[in-house]
């Protein structure tokens, strides 16, 4: 596909503006909360441990379960998304993910806790397929690489709060108060949500839905998952994120202080440095590919690559502790892992059409947290069944990283054939729309 191809105007394209900066920025502002909320756990991992008095395996299935509601849920919201709008969907969510992180700050117990997390994984799940959604349906299609990615800057700046504020109200104020206080974030954004977001602008109501029903829910599920656009997007979704994930969201805390022996607030500042490399590397991929969609697949590609190198420098490196250095290279390139799982939705947008659109990013959605989650149970194992040996529990990446790259390469060609099919039908019926 040449790069002029996203410059198309379709018909019917959304005019974006001020208005839609606006309400999509409210969708942002929960989804930039549900964040904080997901990755708080990230900083707060020995705290936890000392608080429920569990050990690694037990330690990691907090994030297992909260990522497996996730990833279970992606299918089934997208179809909500699809069927019911966005401003519903996100209103759910929203409800959902703060009582779980409240739930959270007062559980007395292990139990309770992993119940408070699965809670927030629910409400977490509906925030950013419905954003996808919102930004589809209020600017150019034209627009779509680079407003994904701009969204997904924006929950990492979500990361940053966890990583730079509540870490340290942990250390100040404790448990209770810190989580008690976050969850009142959920609140803040549920108010703008209710008042003023709406799910598309006048003069673009989508087209109306199907009769819901279990052969309407099978018929959208299964010819999203025929498109190798689709398929294509999860696997991409699926080999690109999970590094970054496993190290943001549980285990880089207790790697880089137990392993590595650094102090806390030395390794919070490192995983502060993957975030900030994640907001700078998001806007520069998502304006290559909004000029060059042809750069999608060397994109990802490459940032597996690079990762895969430096995570076997960074945990094989011969001598007890790895170098700063590297350490450093290490963090700015694991930021880089989630802008290109972005790259999977621009793989599945272009594959499906507008009333597929939330069922198709719910597959790809689901392929990073799927290799996120199984990747933080493995750890875990692989930790207490070493006595803590961090060079091969985190060697476990790089099994699905080739599991992954395999799914690529299979994929490719046969996603770009069809999405070249899509591309002529598209300039044929914008040829013949009427003046």
């Amino acid at each position: 596909m040449s790069s002029a191809a996203p410059t198309l105007s379709l018909p019917g394209d959304p005019p974006g503006g001020r208005r839609a900066a606006w309400v999509w920025g409210i969708g942002v502002a929960v989804y930039f909360v549900a964040i904080i909320f997901r990755t708080s756990l990230g900083v707060a991992g020995l705290d936890a441990a000392d608080r429920f008095d569990v050990n690694a395996s037990a330690l990691s299935t907090f994030s297992i379960l909260q990522l497996l509601v996730y990833a279970g849920m992606q299918i089934p919201v997208g179809l909500m998304v699809d069927r019911l709008g966005t401003k519903r969907v996100l209103t759910i969510g929203a409800v959902l993910f703060t009582v779980g992180q409240l739930g959270f700050a007062l559980s007395p117990s292990y139990g309770m806790a992993l119940a408070a997390r699965a809670l927030l994984g629910c409400g977490d799940a509906m925030t950013f397929i419905s954003v996808l959604r919102l930004g589809s349906r209020w600017f150019p299609a034209r627009r779509g690489p680079l407003i994904g990615q701009v969204a997904a800057l924006f929950g990492m700046a979500g990361n940053l709060v966890s990583t730079l504020f509540i870490a340290r109200a942990l250390h100040s104020f404790g448990w209770t108060t810190t989580f008690v206080g976050s969850s009142l974030a959920g609140v803040v954004v549920l108010v703008p949500l209710l008042l003023f977001l709406k799910d598309h602008p006048a003069g673009h109501e989508p087209p109306p839905a199907e009769h819901a029903g279990g052969a309407y829910v099978r018929k959208q599920i299964a010819a999203a998952w025929r498109e190798p656009g689709t398929r294509l997007g999860m696997w991409v979704h699926f080999t690109t994120q999970f590094p970054a994930m496993v190290f943001l969201l549980l285990w880089g805390m207790p790697f880089l202080v137990e392993a590595q022996g650094l102090s806390r607030g030395t390794a919070g500042t490192l995983l502060t440095l993957v975030v900030l490399s994640n907001m700078v590397v998001g806007l520069v991929y998502g304006q290559i590919i909004a000029r060059h969609h042809e750069a999608r697949a060397p994109i990802a590609l490459g940032t597996v690559a690079t990762t895969a190198l430096l995570w076997a420098c960074a945990i094989f490196y011969p001598a007890a502790h790895t170098p700063m250095w590297l350490l450093t290279v290490l963090c700015v390139v694991l930021g880089a892992c989630g802008p290109a799982s972005m790259v999977g939705f621009d793989f599945a947008r272009p594959a499906n059409p507008p009333e597929r659109q939330g069922t198709a990013s719910g597959i790809v959605n689901m392929g990073g947290f799927i290799a996120s989650m199984t990747t933080l149970f493995a750890v875990g194992v692989l930790l207490d069944a070493t006595g803590g040996n961090y060079r091969v529990a985190f060697a476990s990446v790089f099994v699905l990283e080739a599991l992954g790259v395999a799914q690529i390469l299979r994929l490719r060609r046969r996603a770009a054939l069809r999405e070249r099919d899509h591309h002529v039908v598209s300039r044929v019926e914008a040829v013949h729309v009427p003046a």
